[in-house]
């Protein structure tokens, strides 16, 4: 660059022209600002400039001819070789390879492409160290006739024992045989992207799931029940978490807009739950859980049951809440009058009543100053109430997890004296119609059914 018989000009003296002649003639040998500008201690930004007013062409340096062996390496990776072995096939530098790489495993048509050329591979081909190659197969198929387990292939073949497990799980016959050419074929076609949803198209699966997250059951509800409502039918078959991403990636899943009300929470994260106050002491005449028999806290026996009351706004109104401890089976109760302490006697020995005697072993309540007529509810029921210790309401979980679910249907700070008894009744049949996991997928009204019909 300057010469001398041509310095540098000094800062403030400007550029001659004879010094911008030569920048220009450099940018068009090579069109890279950063270099350019390290040379002739010129900023980029007059570089830019400069060059955008000379009309100088910078469009190798924004993406015209590229290293000549990028193509190869590209193709090196697909054929699983690793990137340094590609990047020396192809020529180029480590550094230059892994940004390549880079770039092209965060393009959105990436699978897509690597698949396709995957699939145009003959069978035998290695698409990528990742999968399990055809002589992987047929090794695994000779090392299984000999006898040897999954974890014996896994240690011959330098795989993950769980690799080995899920490929014949995965890739063996209706008669359990493996077949390693027909579990290459059908893992080849597995990994075709990208993938229709199961819940895309207008099916009996789609429209089975619709009418069920309209009743407010939970994926993971859904997806249990549909094996045990269709046992032989396959294709009713979904994961939850396919569901949930059909609910939160409407263009992925395919499910309507609407149906996101379907998640209980209706928010992404969880909300910290503020200090609890300690409550009321209501006497000595309590029984407290401590003195509460055994055969009710292993669930051993039916008809023990939890309560407590869900406030509206402002505490000006309530539901009371009534959980049988083994079925899961919820009754609410109506408290039209307020939720004091007569209110509430009277509306859970009324709803205790009319259950069968022996359905009537206990009621486990918190310390709350509603349960201060507990006595009276204790003999018009002929029903034993025992009470939790102060701030531990884990000790009546089942009631805590069911007012969770309740919340649904009457969020906080709405008032809940606008719902009427056919309102509870509702809520408390979509609640005893859910199937639930403690119950090995069956329904708390399956599960009270049980007991009345054989009791």
């Amino acid at each position: 660059m300057p010469s001398p018989q041509h310095p540098r000009p000094k800062i403030g003296q400007g550029y001659p022209p004879w010094f911008k002649d030569q920048v220009l003639d450099q940018l068009n040998r090579n069109p890279n600002l950063t270099r350019v500008a390290r040379e002739t201690g010129i900023s980029r930004e007059m570089l830019r400039l400069w060059a955008k007013a000379a009309g100088v062409d910078r469009s190798r340096a924004r993406g015209g001819p590229k290293h000549p062996g990028k193509n190869e390496f590209h193709r090196q990776r697909l054929q699983g070789v690793s990137i340094a072995e590609a990047a020396v096939a192809a020529g180029a530098a480590e550094s230059s390879a892994r940004k390549w790489d880079r770039e092209y495993n965060t393009r959105p048509k990436r699978s897509k492409t690597v698949m396709r050329v995957a699939a145009d591979h003959a069978p035998e081909e290695k698409v990528c160290d990742r999968f399990l190659s055809l002589p992987e197969r047929e090794k695994i198929l000779d090392l299984r006739n000999h006898g040897c387990s999954a974890a014996q292939i896994a240690r011959e073949l330098g795989r993950a024992r769980s690799t080995i497990t899920r490929e014949l799980a995965r890739n063996s016959g209706r008669d359990h045989r493996y077949l390693p050419y027909g579990a290459h074929r059908a893992a080849s076609e597995r990994r075709a992207r990208p993938k229709a949803s199961k819940l895309v198209a207008e099916t009996q699966l789609r429209r089975w799931v619709q009418q069920k997250l309209l009743l407010r059951w939970s994926p993971a509800q859904i997806s249990k029940r549909l094996v045990e409502d269709f046992p032989q039918d396959q294709e009713m078959r979904v994961s939850h978490e396919t569901l949930y991403q059909a609910l939160y990636f409407q263009a992925r899943g395919g499910l309507k807009k609407e149906v996101q009300a379907a998640l209980r929470t209706g928010r992404a994260r969880r909300k910290p739950q503020g200090q609890q106050r300690r409550p009321r002491v209501l006497g000595d005449e309590m029984i407290m859980i401590s003195e509460r028999p055994a055969q009710i806290e292993d669930r051993a026996v039916p008809g023990h049951w939890e309560g407590d009351l869900i406030m509206g706004a402002s505490n000006r109104s309530a539901i009371a809440t009534l959980v049988e401890r083994r079925t899961r089976f919820t009754m609410l109760c109506h408290l039209p009058q307020g939720h004091n302490a007569a209110a509430v006697a009277d509306a859970l020995t009324e709803r205790m009543k009319s259950l069968p005697g022996h359905l009537r072993g206990s009621l486990t309540w918190d310390q709350g100053s509603e349960m201060a007529a507990h006595q009276q509810v204790s003999v018009a029921a002929d029903l034993a109430i025992y009470f939790c210790d102060p701030a531990s309401p884990w000790q009546r979980g089942t009631n805590e997890n069911t007012n969770g679910l309740l919340r649904q249907f009457f969020p906080k700070g709405s008032d809940l004296s606008a719902h009427g008894p056919e309102d509870l009744e509702h809520v408390a049949g979509l609640l005893n119609g859910r199937p639930r996991m403690t119950l090995q997928w069956r329904t708390p009204a399956e599960a009270m059914r049980d007991l009345l019909t054989t009791s």
